[in-house]
């Protein structure tokens, strides 16, 4: 495919749709309703999103033949437990907090990687890096001012979730001769198990027979298979274009939800969040754009694998 082939671009961005309205759609389900209370606990709509996506991905890698993987190598587990935790973080930040709101947070994750690298490999931060880092963490206080004052767990479950996302990222580097589809399954699974961990650990509100029904059911499969979709389109792009380029029309993911949630919510944009959403996006596009000189940025042409 040539590098003027502008269809892994329009998939990458058919992919940040996609996980765009799995976001919309987890609000959705977790807000509470005027007089009411929520659809569904997070606890159980992260069980339904990573069960789901964990059948479909099985179902297309067995249709494509791929071979799936379960017990070796060793640093599968560790992009698989690293996913599963930051699955977990994310789900409980989006019952708590605007998907917008979590969408950024969660999208620092190159900023953590530029850090993790650090202990990991040896290699310290340039200059310019640790300037796009402390660029990145002024748009996450102006993002998430609000609910910092009100000392919400969630907005560290979020960033929390970006941490593991950077750790999970450095561990797929290293799976190249494993097929793709084989490591979602894989990390599908694991994270069903955590999840549903989290799920009889932690305190729910809602019955669990509320997905029965109508209204929740059909959002929860739409989740599933906006997720699914998200997936497809991301191995998609990542397979045939320059990861780099890809990654970074990835962040328009922010641009959709901020979008999707002022249609679906009524949700004004405040000229400060908006201010710290551009903080937070441009750092990250430079991090995720520049051209690799170290084992830490290799972590970029994994991002299909997620």
């Amino acid at each position: 495919m040539s590098q003027s082939d502008p269809r892994p671009y329009l998939w990458m961005l058919c992919g940040a749709f996609s996980f765009s309205v799995m976001a919309v759609l987890a609000e959705d389900l977790t807000r509470t309703r005027p007089g009411g209370a929520p659809l569904c606990d997070w606890q159980t709509m992260a069980v339904f999103r990573a069960a789901l996506v964990a059948l479909f991905a099985a179902a297309l890698a067995k249709h494509a033949g791929a071979k799936l993987v379960w017990l070796r190598p060793g640093r599968l587990w560790v992009r698989s437990v690293a996913g599963s935790c930051s699955m977990v973080g994310t789900f409980y930040a989006f019952g708590n907090l605007p998907a917008n709101d979590v969408v950024t947070l969660t999208n620092t994750f190159p900023l953590w990687v530029a850090l993790i690298s650090w202990p990991l490999y040896g290699e310290a931060p340039g200059m310019r890096v640790v300037i796009a880092i402390a660029v990145g963490i002024a748009g996450v206080v102006l993002v998430e001012q609000p609910h910092f004052e009100a000392g919400r767990l969630a907005v560290f479950a979020a960033l929390a979730a970006a941490v593991f996302t950077a750790v999970a990222m450095l561990g797929l580097n290293r799976l190249r001769d494993i097929d793709p589809r084989a490591v979602v399954v894989h990390f599908s699974v694991v994270a069903t198990v955590f999840c549903a961990g989290a799920f009889f650990l932690t305190p729910r509100q809602q019955p669990v027979t509320r997905v029965l029904e109508f209204g929740v059911m059909a959002r929860l499969i739409g989740m599933g298979v906006a997720a699914t979709a998200g997936q497809v389109f991301l191995t998609l792009a990542f397979g045939r274009g320059a990861p780099a380029k890809v990654s970074v029309v990835g962040l328009t993911q922010i641009v959709f939800v901020m979008g999707l949630c002022a249609w679906a919510f009524g949700r004004g944009v405040n000229e400060v969040a908006a201010a710290g959403t551009a903080l937070v996006i441009a750092p990250t596009a430079w991090l995720l754009s520049r051209p690799r000189a170290s084992k830490a940025e290799e972590v970029q042409d994994g991002a299909n694998r997620d």
